[in-house]
């Protein structure tokens, strides 16, 4: 029987056209080009992450699903009915503007064979001065109007704004219109899904030199006029050794704590507990191990690890499935 330990993996670099080199500011070896994400523990046929560390090196994260799925990822976290792993935990460089996108809901008719919807969250890492994000629909703006602004080439005066700094917590339910802008490196918890509908790109050809393809009817159908509810915070009144929620969903919940003494936590059956490391460095440790851990490091502890130690310095964000 293998004993559970906290579960590094390689991450799958992604090229975007939006895309740039600040993920190696992490310590992560990036291909050439302009890598926009890194997919950090990902069990999709986009993008599945194999196991660096311990004694299940070299395993996907779908290996590990088949043979220790029920007793790692827990009762909440193991699914029969698609068995992928329920989430998908990215960091974003946007040396770029992303286009402007909507997700769909598990419900919509539209969505590819086997694809979730998409409820996401973003963590902001770094911020340059001045740098914003495209967050929701104005008030009162309907279907038709979005149609009619896509049609004569005006959306973004349909659209909010909002200012960014690091330490910014967005939630995204599927539905609410959104794009990351340049200036911004983010950590994106979501639903295992890799759907995206582009409302307007810009009108920038994409990495082949052609136009990238818009999804302008997917787009008007999952769009939530109303609002999805959308949520934000800052997230900078938080003591040592506290957890702060910063997002809630019926598919994750995701906390942001600050480690400044050893931190004794423990897991549930319930539910794995994935650890994004977001500034600093320390160490995690459980019965029989200790792993370092620094900014950018991603970690899946399985629902069946039991007690562990959080220890250093460091700013660390813990999502479970609720």
């Amino acid at each position: 029987m293998i004993q559970p330990y906290p579960l590094q993996f390689q991450a799958e670099m992604k090229e975007r056209i939006w895309g740039g080199r600040a993920l190696e500011e992490f310590g992560l070896q990036l291909p050439e080009g302009a890598i926009g994400e890194g997919w950090m523990i990902g069990d999709h046929p986009n993008g599945t992450t194999k196991v660096i560390n311990g004694e299940l090196a070299g395993l996907g994260l779908d290996d590990i699903r088949v043979k220790y799925g029920r007793e790692f990822f827990g009762t909440h976290g193991f699914s029969e009915r698609n068995g992928r792993f329920p989430l998908l935990i990215k960091l974003l460089d946007c040396n770029d503007d992303l286009s402007i996108q909507v997700h769909p809901t598990d419900a919509y008719e539209g969505l590819p064979d086997g694809e979730l919807g998409k409820t996401e969250m973003w963590y902001i890492l770094d911020a340059k001065p001045g740098a914003r994000i495209i967050y929701g629909l104005k008030d009162g703006i309907d279907r038709a109007a979005l149609a009619a602004a896509i049609e004569e080439g005006r959306v973004m005066d349909c659209l909010q704004e909002v200012p960014v700094e690091a330490g910014d917590a967005f939630y995204i339910p599927a539905g609410t219109v959104h794009a990351l802008c340049a200036g911004v490196v983010v950590a994106e918890i979501q639903q295992n899904s890799d759907t995206t509908y582009r409302v307007f790109d810009y009108n920038r050809p994409g990495l082949d030199g052609k136009p990238r393809e818009l999804h302008v009817e997917d787009s008007l159908n999952v769009t939530a006029y109303e609002g999805a509810g959308a949520k934000r915070m800052k997230t900078d009144g938080i003591g040592a050794n506290e957890w702060l929620t910063i997002a809630e969903s019926p598919y994750f919940i995701v906390e942001k704590g600050l480690v400044r003494a050893p931190w004794q936590l423990s897991t549930t059956p319930e539910s794995f507990v994935i650890l994004v490391i977001a500034e600093g460095s320390g160490t995690i440790g459980w019965n029989d191990g200790e792993q370092a851990a620094k900014a950018g490091d991603c970690f899946l502890l399985p629902a069946s690890l039991g007690g562990y130690t959080l220890d250093g310095s460091m700013t660390v964000l813990r999502s479970i499935i609720p």
